[in-house]
């Protein structure tokens, strides 16, 4: 059990993403598509998902409900990744006339709900 509690917990520092409203500061404000609508909506979720993340309690919880509620812990931050990733993304698309670069590239259904089937 140990062992799954320190794989998930490495897997999940290792694969650390940066904030959305990071990735934005790095965008130029010089690009003609900062000032679109889209792209004020895009930095704008980004930042109250930024806010959201910051009244949310951490890993600090988890540790206050005891050792099996890791895992869970560890799903959560594994989905803020997703979600930090999915918001870059759209916010790299939406306010700058440049590629994506190689960490955004990528399919973002790979992200998206999977339907399960409960028997």
């Amino acid at each position: 059990m140990r062992i799954a509690v320190i794989v998930a917990l490495s897997a999940a520092v290792a694969g650390c993403v940066s904030s959305p409203i990071d990735d934005g500061a790095s965008l130029s404000q010089q690009d003609p598509k900062w000032t679109s609508p889209q792209c004020q909506q895009a930095r704008t979720a980004a930042a109250d998902y930024a806010q959201r993340e910051k009244n949310h309690p951490g890993w600090g919880f988890g540790v206050l409900l005891g050792p099996y509620s890791m895992g869970m812990v560890a799903a959560v931050k594994e989905h803020e990744q997703q979600q930090r990733r999915l918001l870059a993304r759209q916010m790299h698309l939406e306010c700058s006339s440049q590629p994506l670069p190689k960490e955004l590239d990528f399919d973002p259904a790979t992200y998206a709900p999977k339907k399960t089937h409960y028997p």
